[in-house]
């Protein structure tokens, strides 16, 4: 299988952000929808803040390029892409809070509590993870009632107190009370790897994937998640605030364990290329449909921002 150049790679990334940017802006508008009594100014401001600003978009992509293994593109997937990117924008809100990771910086802008103000940005955190699931429950969202019901379940468990919400948790207990290797892992597989994972194997249920399919596009989410926290926590470790687009050195100073402040950078470095392999060996099987996705394992372990 033909690998893609670093450039089409970034062109098929930033071609998706663009089209997630226009429909994450659509589903934002003042305009209330049916059943809504009103949206207040100012909140959708914030939220739109918290969304439209730049992001890399990776949980879309995955999302979208797993669908595409199984040659499902209808506006569906897009829909549904949007939900998840809302559960990550609300993640991202809530965790620059001053009472999380009390960040001043996000995507290279002032994060929300910053641009506006902390209940501003609580209640913005709180509507983006509630209209995450409105969106996949929606009539628009044209799909099986079925799989949308799979679809709410699974986001649903990644992002709450078995998967990011309690990872998050674990997280600050580590803080203040130390974490073991095996801790951290399961700490960062809930945080971090289980939205990755629901990306993935969202993906495939969108498109009526079989079990088989479904089990192997989770585990391959699985081991991008893992690179990607490692690859997070080498940027904290070695990375300059204005190339990573956010606070960098947090990690130590706060003394959180993280595995590459563990066992340093060149163990990192080949933890990440053997999960990169790891991943790619999962796709074989679907040979030159999962190229992009190869490539955003490379991209996402090897990534300087």
């Amino acid at each position: 299988m033909e690998n893609l150049t670093d450039n089409m790679f970034e062109d098929a990334l930033a071609a998706c952000a663009a089209r997630m940017e226009i429909v994450l802006s659509g589903l934002l508008g003042n305009a209330p929808l049916d059943g809504e009594l009103h949206r207040p100014a100012r909140l959708v401001s914030a939220m739109r803040h918290g969304v439209l600003n730049g992001g890399k978009r990776i949980r879309p992509f995955l999302l979208v390029e797993t669908a595409q293994l199984f040659d499902c593109s209808d506006d569906a997937v897009w829909r549904v892409a949007a939900a998840l990117e809302c559960v990550h924008c609300y993640s991202l809100i809530h965790d620059d809070l001053p009472a999380m990771d009390d960040d001043d910086i996000r995507r290279g802008m002032p994060t929300v509590h910053r641009a506006f103000d902390e209940a501003t940005a609580i209640l913005a955190g709180d509507s983006l993870l509630t209209f995450a699931f409105d969106i996949l429950a929606a009539g628009e969202t044209d799909l099986a009632a079925t799989t949308k019901a799979d679809l709410v379940v699974g986001l649903a468990r990644a992002c709450g107190l078995g998967g990011m919400a309690g990872g998050q948790m674990l997280d600050l207990e580590a803080a203040s009370e130390g974490a073991d290797e095996a801790e951290i892992i399961r700490l960062q597989a809930m945080k971090t790897g289980a939205l990755i994972r629901y990306a993935c194997e969202a993906g495939a249920i969108v498109a009526g994937a079989q079990a088989e399919d479904r089990a192997r596009t989770a585990e391959f989410g699985s081991a991008i998640g893992l690179a990607f926290q490692l690859a997070d926590d080498l940027l904290d470790l070695t990375a300059d605030s204005d190339v990573a687009g956010k606070q960098t050195g947090k990690d130590a100073a706060l003394g959180k364990a993280t595995l590459a402040g563990l066992h340093g950078e060149a163990w990192a470095r080949r933890q990440l290329a053997g999960l990169v392999e790891q991943a790619s060996d999962l796709l074989e099987p679907y040979g030159e449909n999962a190229k992009k996705l190869i490539a955003a394992a490379h991209f996402i372990a090897e990534r300087g921002h």
